[in-house]
């Protein structure tokens, strides 16, 4: 789909069949045994890919494997592994199994749950582990080969091997590891009415009646009509989800109107719900007189449907050409009870042609019986004409029968066709409906078509109108439809009142609260909270009870994957309003009992000293937070003693570090044999975007002996904390993380086992460039200028896609906006983005500002030279130094800019900006006002208007320095499509963050109101610096691991002792520092 038309597709489902087909037509001509259809990400593709195997080549075994992407078990495209199951059963594959994406230990759960549901061979190819910072896969073939042993062990699968990283080696040692091993035995078919959306839906005896949804019709809906006809498809989008809000299990879908193109507006509606995943959970029933409608539908539902319907109305063969086709696209089907000779509408007629019907799609169409859904035809009744008195009796009755003689077989029909006489009377309708209902269930009715917002309960029904509509439907007096058309008269108009926006606040007090915390509503939680507080003996009962309970369904939700970052923040903002509420009434009570209400855990948080990014630390807080742990955090640059002497007086249960910048690596270190020193045995949690598993374990666990964890988000913290207060659980916590920390340690002392090239070798190995006068542009000034963009001309750069990752939202922007799990909050994330950008814009409590130059500068040998006012400034460089063992050079900053041998004029640029000023004050504010979610939002808007500006400014000075042509689109830029780089101090390219003082003093950055911390940390936190190169053949590249010897001599060019030096370069140091 694009941003601006979801429900654009840009290739077919008949395009990908066509494709498909020439590929294993090709593929069974030249001689293969089997069909693979493998790393399958979206499951409308591969339906697709197999209705093309069994077009062309049906007599080739064909074998499927998913790619599970999705933290909660999801494919791509947003199924669960059952509803992929559920979806491609129809193709009777020899296996299925999964692939790719995922390590073993994470595929693990997956594949048990395919190994339980799939009556086929099972298949798993896992990659070697999961991918590291630098993209390598560490996973050793001993490793995996252990994992694929318990597999197989454990009955979980057929046939194993390995994905992405796997290499010889991996395969060999699987193989021994399999050796003698019995295959696992596949379990029996699930012999149940199985449909699925992005979710399954198995129609069980458990399972209840199953409502499927009506309004979605332009035949039974005036208002879905007028919104179709009008082109309106959004608006009818919103009426599908109300559907699926009022309980609807299946969505009938109709576009059979005159002058609508019934084809056009199925498929358009189909591809938009599919990017709603409210709506897109449920399995979809396609719904026409016309096939090339319904097929049309099957061709845009990647679940398994419902097509509704066929019938013998032309015959057999007809009827069987159809099935056919259906059975190739996997839906189930509903038969009407027609045939040549018409409706049928005596109990015989009924099941008469339903039996027929029946063994045709059995015996030759090759269907399950599970997949065969009857309607019987309610027709309807109180018509004024005597023949159809019979009608609602004569379908309850043809139920019961059918039941009997196929009970794997299911019950359905179109419940308002029961009450077409009373049409405009909801009264009357709902009434009929819920009678008529209630007695056909009893009866064997399995589902049926309604409008699930508007059944009426059957006890409620008035006395006196059920006995007149129970009259009606039974035919129990000659003068029951009289008698009801009186009573509809007294009763004409009335109807059922819906208030569906505010439904929940009929609830108690405490389903109240719970649903706001759930929902992240905080406009009536005062009110609530002040209810409560009246009805419970205690302030914190009201704390313990509900508010807790509310915020123990956020915390399951989210650790399920079914509830994101942004929600849950929202649902902390509910909860501190609440609490902040109740204080006083709490504080009240405590200096007069003295009693104190009991938490899950005391956890001390902070940016360690010399760092000031916070964003990750305040989002780890809020979730532990809505976790009921008490939370004492100390904000940003704590030196270690601060920390420890909090934990200790607070007698804290845990301790946690982030840090952002590299030196912050250094100072966890400190921490760790801070707390070593001490003799505490807290548990240590480190975390931060340049934190890892590997330098946790090779540099900090080390200095410890209690547990040292890293903790990769906020998603996982709640889980480890949990783990590590828990006696039991703790244990086999430190067994499992000394074990990996070993093995990290273990795969680190392989690899500073690799050897690097002397310096002095490297050195010579520089990029070779040809330098000529004409890539050397001359800028439009030397020394600096300051600039101060408003933040309305900096939103457009902003790349979203990082904004969602600090939220921890996966995925690409735009595409994340349809993401099948997340799309819905990114869209709402997004949303209140831009409100509050429109605050800062109108407000101002958000500047911008920057500083950038250029000065004449050259290279000589690996220090950057250049000529300033005050005169010459020196900055130097590092260089690779691995073995690649082949043409490829060594790269350092230095070789882009003119060696000063070349004689050639040359210059180099240099920046620093800043979005940030104001950003913690209005921070402040908002978490004064109890608004965790604003204070986080603000703080990730100003770190990408930060990035933005960057963008902007380097935009630029690309055009006043030396790019001609059109301006580039935002894509291009963000791709960074342009000639240039601008590489900062910290990252891979020039990992010294002390190289920032010498670019400080160059720029005079203060005046733009950006300074450094002690560990050359930029204050405000939101802002970016660096160096503009010009040259064509300037690349971006990581210098990877760096040799004693370049160290010392790098050391020796920045005046430096190397002790010092080693400081800033820990995660890049090939050696252990003396």
């Amino acid at each position: 789909p694009r941003v601006s038309d979801p429900a654009y597709r840009a290739i077919s489902f008949d395009e990908l069949v066509e494709a498909y087909a020439e590929q294993i037509a090709a593929l069974r001509e030249g001689g293969v045994d089997l069909l693979l259809i493998e790393t399958i990400f979206d499951t409308l593709n591969a339906k697709a890919a197999i209705a093309a195997a069994k077009d062309v080549a049906p007599e080739l075994p064909l074998m499927l494997s998913v790619t599970i992407t999705d933290r909660s078990g999801r494919t791509l495209s947003g199924q669960t592994i059952e509803a992929f199951w559920i979806s491609v059963a129809h193709a009777e594959p020899l296996s299925v199994g999964i692939n790719c994406a995922l390590g073993a230990a994470e595929m693990r759960p997956h594949l048990e749950t395919l190994a339980r549901i799939a009556p086929v061979y099972t298949s798993c190819h896992p990659n070697a582990g999961l991918p590291n910072a630098f993209g390598e896969y560490e996973e050793r073939p001993e490793t995996t080969a252990k994992y694929l042993r318990e597999f197989a062990e454990s009955g979980l699968a057929n046939i194993l091997g390995g994905c992405c990283g796997t290499t010889g080696d991996h395969i060999r040692q699987i193989a021994r590891a399999l050796e003698g091993l019995p295959p696992r035995r596949r379990p029996a078919p699930e012999r149940v009415t199985s449909l699925s959306g992005l979710e399954p839906f198995r129609i069980t005896p458990e399972t209840g009646f199953v409502m499927i949804g009506e309004r979605q019709n332009v035949t039974g809906s005036a208002r879905f009509r007028r919104l179709i006809e009008a082109g309106d498809f959004q608006g009818a989008v919103e009426i599908a989800a109300e559907q699926v809000r009022s309980g609807a299990n299946l969505l009938d879908v109709n576009m059979d109107a005159d002058l609508l193109d019934g084809v056009k507006a199925m498929t358009t509606f189909l591809n938009l719900i599919a990017t709603e995943p409210e709506i897109a959970r449920v399995p979809i029933m396609i719904d026409s007189s016309r096939f090339e409608v319904i097929e049309a539908g099957l061709k845009c539902v990647q679940g398994k449907g419902v097509v509704n319907s066929i019938s013998l109305k032309e015959g057999e063969a007809d009827f069987l050409e159809k099935a056919r086709r259906i059975k190739r696209y996997g839906a189930a089907v509903v038969v009407m009870a027609f045939d040549e000779q018409g409706q049928a509408d005596t109990v015989e007629r009924k099941v008469e042609i339903c039996s027929r019907a029946y063994r045709l799609l059995t015996e030759e169409a090759g269907f399950e019986p599970e997949d065969i859904i009857f309607d019987p035809c309610i027709l309807a009744v109180a018509t004024g004409i005597p023949e159809h008195d019979e009608y609602a009796k004569a379908f309850i009755e043809a139920t019961r029968v059918l039941k009997e003689r196929f009970p794997r077989a299911k019950v359905s029909g179109g419940v308002s066709n029961l009450s077409f006489s009373f049409r405009g009377n909801d009264r009357v309708r709902e009434a009929m409906h819920s009678a008529f209902l209630y007695h056909a269930i009893r009866a064997g009715l399995d589902m049926a078509i309604v409008n699930a917002g508007q059944i009426a309960l059957y006890e409620d029904i008035p006395p006196d109108l059920l006995e007149r509509v129970e009259d009606v439907i039974f035919n129990r007096r000659p003068d029951a439809t009289e008698r009801l058309l009186a009573f509809a008269e007294t009763v004409k108009g009335e109807g059922t009142k819906h208030a569906v926006d505010l439904s929940w606040r009929e609830g108690t007090v405490e389903e109240r609260l719970v649903h706001a915390l759930v929902h992240g509503i905080d406009e009536f939680i005062v009110e609530d909270a002040e209810e409560a507080r009246k009805k419970y003996e205690r302030p914190l009962d009201v704390i313990e009870g509900p508010l807790m309970e509310g915020m123990r369904v956020v915390g399951d939700l989210f650790g399920a994957g079914k509830m994101f970052l942004p929600q849950v923040v929202k649902s902390a903002r509910a909860m501190k309003k609440a609490v902040a509420y109740l204080e006083p009434f709490m504080q009240e009570e405590r200096e007069r009992t003295g009693s104190v209400g009991s938490t899950q855990g005391k956890v001390v948080l902070c940016t360690v000293k010399g760092d000031v990014h916070d964003i990750g630390k305040n989002i780890v807080g809020v979730v532990l937070g809505c976790n009921n742990y008490e939370v004492i955090d100390l904000g940003v640059m704590v030196p270690p003693e601060v920390l420890l002497d909090t934990a200790e007086r607070e007698g804290a249960d845990v301790v946690g570090c982030s840090g952002l910048i590299t030196p912050s690596l250094t100072e966890m270190v400190n921490v760790a044999r801070e707390m070593e020193r001490r003799g505490l045995q807290l548990p240590l949690l480190i975390g931060g975007a340049t934190t890892s598993r590997q330098h946790t374990a090779v540099r900090i666990a080390p200095e410890y002996s209690a547990p040292v964890v890293h903790v990769v988000d906020a998603s996982r913290v709640v889980g480890v904390v949990s783990d590590l207060l828990d006696a039991e659980r703790r244990q086999r916590l430190e067994r499992e993380n000394r074990a990996e920390q070993e093995r990290l340690r273990a795969l680190h002392a392989e690899r500073e086992a690799q050897p690097l090239l002397p310096y002095r070798v490297a050195l010579e190995r520089r990029t070779p460039i040809v330098w000529h006068p004409d890539d050397l542009p001359t800028p439009p000034f030397t020394g600096t200028r300051i600039v101060e963009p408003a933040i309305a001309e900096l939103r457009r750069y902003i790349d979203w896609t990082f904004f969602f990752s600090a939220w921890e939202l996966k995925g690409r922007y735009p595409q994340i906006l349809e993401h099948p799990a997340h799309g819905a909050a990114a869209r709402e994330l997004l949303a209140h983005a831009n409100e509050l950008l429109d605050e800062l814009e109108r407000d101002g409590a958000l500047v911008a500002r920057g500083v950038y130059g250029y000065w004449p500068a050259r290279s000589e040998g690996d220090d950057l030279v250049l000529e300033t006012e005050d005169g010459v400034v020196r900055i130097p460089m590092l260089r690779q130094q691995a073995d690649h063992g082949d043409d490829r050079p060594n790269r350092s900053l230095a070789d882009f800019l003119a060696p000063a041998e070349t004689g050639l004029a040359d210059h180099l640029g240099a920046f620093a900006v800043t979005a940030g000023i104001g950003a913690e004050e209005l921070a402040a504010r908002f978490e004064a006002e109890h608004d965790d979610y604003r204070a986080i939002m603000v703080k990730a808007l100003a770190d990408r208007l930060a990035e933005a500006f960057a963008e902007w400014l380097h935009e630029r000075v690309r055009r006043e320095w030396y790019e001609t042509g059109p301006p580039m689109s935002l894509e291009d830029l963000i791709a960074e499509r342009y000639r240039g780089i601008r590489p900062a101090f910290g990252y891979p390219a020039c990992p010294d963050h002390s190289r920032k003082a010498t670019l400080w003093e160059l720029l005079d950055a203060e005046r733009a109101g950006i300074g450094l911390t002690e560990h050359f940390a930029m204050t405000p936190a939101a802002s970016v610096s660096g160096l503009y190169f010009a040259h064509p053949a300037a690349r971006y590249f990581n210098v990877g691991r760096l040799g004693k010897d370049q160290v010392e001599d790098y050391a020796s060019r920045c005046g430096a002792p190397r002790r010092e030096i080693e400081r800033w370069l820990v995660p890049y140091l090939a050696y252990d520092p003396d």
